[in-house]
């Protein structure tokens, strides 16, 4: 793909194996264990088993998938942090391991846990990554006040990180990463323990960026984060990606439409299963939320029949709904986990 910021082929990592124990690269043999499936690394399983990704420039790319399911691994690899046993990986046209530094030039990496020093403010934090940046004094503080005006933070004036909200210490976490003006970025799960506004202050953050042409890898457990930023998402399971496309491509892939019916009365649920106009087996019911959900396929026609059908039988319903399917289900369905990944409130 000649437009793709990121290539990965046939990529393969092992922990504590012997592949591992055999790179020259010392930051593999500094963590012998899996940090995200400890089972794996005790047992010699691949953290990344034969993985495929084409990110292309300028666009979003999510990468889903539970714990353990490789995408830590994915995003250090990528960032130069760890040697890959096998596979062909680039980023921004260049090799991750043979021309490392040069990858590093044109990245920037945005981490699960803040890299803010909390008593210095802002801008301080700023000018303090480009001089580690070698922008030099002048530079440093010109590109200080370009990304605070930027991020809405200019206004904080000398108030220190750690009197920042969550969703503005993520904010200016996110500046830092771009002191270089990378051409990608990497944003593993860059909203974890924000409540709903400093998540939306981030994606807004995030859509920004990729207006002015940067390409963003996202990994993340929060469905909605995936379903509101990507332009494409993998589903990645026992370090391989299992599916790949646009949100609906994904849900269409695992069926079409579904009617929601939410009964007044509990003990009604088994009469209107026998009402639904689709084969029993294929209907979910969850008892305690008194919900219905069936698959159809002529969604007005379906959704007028089961109105009628409740109305003869006497069953009143407080609410029905037409709706697609979610990511929740699309990562069920196509992982085969029956955990569920992390719904935002």
């Amino acid at each position: 793909m000649a437009d793709a910021a990121i290539v990965v082929e046939e990529a393969r990592k092992t922990y504590g194996g012997k592949s591992a124990k055999s790179t020259k690269n010392p930051e593999s043999t500094k963590h012998p264990k899996n940090p995200e499936n400890p089972k794996s690394a005790r047992n010699g399983g691949p953290a990344l088993d034969g993985l495929d990704l084409t990110v292309a420039r300028g666009t979003v790319h999510g990468v889903l998938g539970p714990n353990g399911a490789g995408k830590t691994t994915l995003v250090r690899i990528l960032a130069t942090l760890l040697r890959p046993d096998a596979g062909r990986i680039e980023v921004a046209g260049h090799d991750v391991v043979r021309e490392a530094y040069a990858v590093r030039l044109r990245i920037g990496l945005l981490g699960q846990h803040a890299a803010l020093d909390e008593e210095l403010g802002g801008r301080q934090n700023l000018e303090l990554f480009g001089r580690l940046h070698h922008l030099g004094a002048r530079r440093a503080r010109a590109r200080a006040d370009e990304l605070l005006a930027r991020f809405g933070l200019a206004g904080t004036g000398r108030k220190a990180v750690r009197q920042y909200s969550g969703g503005m210490r993520r904010r200016l976490d996110l500046a830092a990463s771009l002191i270089t003006e990378p051409e990608v970025l990497f944003l593993d799960e860059p909203t974890t323990g924000l409540d709903p506004r400093g998540r939306a202050e981030v994606w807004d953050s995030v859509r920004s960026l990729v207006d002015g042409g940067t390409t963003v890898l996202l990994t993340t457990q929060y469905l909605e984060e995936a379903d509101q930023l990507a332009d494409r998402i993998s589903l990645v399971d026992a370090g391989r990606v299992v599916a790949d496309g646009t949100a609906d491509e994904l849900k269409a892939a695992v069926g079409g439409d579904r009617v929601d019916v939410v009964l007044r009365d509990a003990g009604q649920l088994g009469a209107a299963v026998a009402l639904l106009p689709v084969p029993q087996d294929t209907v979910t019911v969850d008892t305690d939320r008194r919900l219905l959900s069936a698959p159809v396929t002529d969604r007005m026609a379906a959704l007028a029949g089961i109105v009628r059908a409740l109305e003869e039988a006497g069953i009143r319903a407080e609410d029905i709904a037409l709706r697609r399917p979610t990511l929740d289900e699309v990562f069920l369905r196509l992982t085969g986990h029956d955990e569920r990944v992390k719904e935002t409130a």
